[in-house]
């Protein structure tokens, strides 16, 4: 057998602590597996005193990740303390300058700083693992990189956080609208401590940014994607979606194309009896499409502490066995600057919106879908006040640019009340 693994662990929350426990309980069954005994020598978080249910003791202690990173007694720095910027960055580049290898869950750090910190660890020979970073205990990395190498990847899609899939299946199941569900998300520990990390999107977009990269060979470039949340839809959208065989989703789709690197992560409808259609909870699902394998689905947890540690244990299983491997895929240096790229493929969209209650608003909008080129499938109102009718739209096949600019018309006219919402219709 081999000479021990030496992690070093940069924070101890939920994922962390996850880790050393299987470190503890599965420690013959991994040196099984690996031919060498993987130990942890050294960790590091903000609190030494706090109580997370496991005993630190025999581990010796750093309040500053920087220096766990340099020590001489950890061969991996293991860092779960998230973040794009600060110690999480610093603690990662000061491994890399350490001759350490780096595993990490750190999708924000990789999403906005991955070429930079793949240039620098191949420059020094070393490895960034990452597989908890997409997730959760999905091995979509592993698959990408190894598993699907030989495919000409031409789509990956899927649903990238958990939290908003709870949400918009929780309206839906529970019959709630989205602020009390909201509200119960916080209250159950499901949100990060800034929601719109969540909501907006902003988390499955970093995820969908390292998807991008090593699916496409392209440099990740999560300011590239179309961003939108989820805070706009209502329990409205949800009823006129079933309505129509449909559930609303929280979807990523990137893909490369003639214009260049097509990145999105938005809320869509897709039809109910799909796989996406079908996911619940707080479960992620992701879709690749490859010249040669057609298509494969992965539907996993995809946060937690079992199945992030999962994940963090599966990259230093495979360091310990010897397997290394380019961050994203291939020589970073070698990854393409590709533009980014709005969606160029007509798809029916769904619109709400509510319009000033008088004679002929209906048909000035009509005419404004018209003039742009867009024909309408289907419409009806419903909920009628007072003082507004509210009004659902479908169109047929049609561009997201020639969308926009019915949507920027559309305002410019004195009949709406509100902000249209529209909603990409993607059969899938």
């Amino acid at each position: 057998m081999g000479a021990p693994l030496r992690l070093g662990i940069a924070g101890l929350g939920t994922v962390g602590v996850g880790v050393v426990k299987i470190v503890r309980k599965q420690a013959a069954m991994l040196a099984t597996r690996t031919g060498r005994r993987i130990e942890i020598t050294a960790v590091s978080a903000r609190d030494a005193n706090k109580d997370r249910g496991v005993n630190l003791s025999s581990y010796a202690w750093e309040s500053d990740p920087v220096a766990l990173a340099s020590r001489d007694d950890v061969d991996i720095f293991v860092e779960l303390m998230g973040g794009a910027d600060g110690p999480a960055k610093d603690a990662t580049e000061a491994a890399l300058a350490a001759g350490k290898d780096v595993v990490t869950a750190n999708k924000a750090m990789l999403a906005l700083h991955g070429q930079t910190l793949a240039e620098q660890a191949e420059a020094a020979g070393r490895v960034i693992s990452f597989e908890a970073a997409v997730a959760g205990g999905i091995p979509i990395i592993k698959a990408l990189r190894e598993g699907l190498a030989g495919n000409d990847i031409t789509r990956v899609m899927g649903v990238m956080n958990g939290t908003c899939n709870y949400i918009l299946t929780r309206m839906e199941n529970a019959e709630l609208p989205y602020d009390t569900v909201f509200q119960e998300a916080a209250d159950l520990g499901y949100l990060e401590a800034d929601p719109t990390l969540d909501v907006g999107g902003i988390d499955a977009g970093h995820k969908l940014a390292i998807l991008s990269a090593i699916a496409f060979g392209t440099r990740p470039d999560f300011a590239g994607i179309e961003l939108e949340g989820i805070e706009r839809v209502t329990i409205e959208d949800i009823h006129q979606a079933a309505d129509m065989g449909f559930r609303i989703k929280l979807l990523g789709v990137a893909q490369r194309t003639g214009r260049g690197l097509e990145q999105r992560m938005m809320p869509c409808l897709v039809p109910a009896s799909s796989p996406l259609g079908q996911l619940e909870g707080g479960t992620n699902m992701v879709v690749v499409e490859g010249d040669a394998v057609e298509q494969i689905v992965m539907r996993g947890p995809g946060a937690g502490e079992g199945p992030t540690a999962s994940a963090v244990m599966g990259d230093i299983c495979d360091l310990a066995r010897g397997t290394r491997l380019a961050t994203f895929g291939q020589p970073a240096d070698g990854l393409a600057n590709v533009p980014p790229a709005r969606s160029g493929l007509p798809a029916p969209y769904y619109l709400r919106m509510a319009l000033v209650d008088k004679p002929g608003a209906l048909a000035k909008i009509s005419t404004v879908l018209g003039d742009s080129g867009i024909s309408i499938d289907r419409m009806r109102q419903y909920g009628h006040s007072e003082s507004t009718a509210p009004v659902l739209i479908v169109t047929h096949k049609t561009t997201r640019e020639a969308l926009d600019v019915a949507l920027i018309a559309m305002q410019q006219t004195d009949v709406m009340a509100s902000a249209p919402v529209a909603l990409r219709i993607e059969h899938v």
